[in-house]
């Protein structure tokens, strides 16, 4: 039972540590980094539908390139493990920078990330990411490619 128990510690950790890498990869555009994030076959719901990693990359690539600058976080994480499989629920607040000659500089996201993941012999990977946006605060040009300053 004390085994069970530690091990269901070390994959929640595990997990919630496999968010917190997706933000630094967007973060630092570091976009093959999302290799140790999503399985090969991954699926998502990012404002599009996507299906498999790369998609996933180049539609962040796409999104976060125009961009001067990012800062994703995430919170309050609610993790359910059934053997080689997990959901994961946290909220996300994201800050997006773009010089902007009309509307300010800064557009910021606020919503959660919905989960699926399944452990791997590299780990726990997700298999699908939904992202659903709760509000947003700023210049959405930011964010849609308003023209710059």
């Amino acid at each position: 039972m004390v085994a069970d128990e530690l091990q269901r510690i070390i994959d929640r950790t595990e997990i919630v540590e496999l968010t917190a890498k997706y933000c630094w990869a967007l973060d630092t555009c570091s976009y093959d980094s999302l290799d140790n994030v999503f399985v090969v076959d991954a699926t998502a719901d990012l404002l599009e539908d996507l299906v498999g990693r790369e998609a996933i990359k180049a539609r962040i690539k796409r999104a976060l390139d125009p961009l001067d600058g990012t800062q994703h976080m995430v919170s309050n994480h609610v993790v359910n493990i059934s053997g080689d499989t997990a959901t994961c629920r946290c909220y996300l607040q994201s800050q997006h920078v773009r010089a902007q000659k009309v509307g300010g500089s800064n557009f910021i996201v606020a919503g959660r990330y919905d989960d699926m993941l399944k452990r791997t012999s590299e780990g726990w990977r997700i298999t699908h990411r939904t992202l659903t946006t709760m509000w947003t605060d700023g210049n959405p040009a930011v964010a849609s490619g308003g023209a710059r300053a």
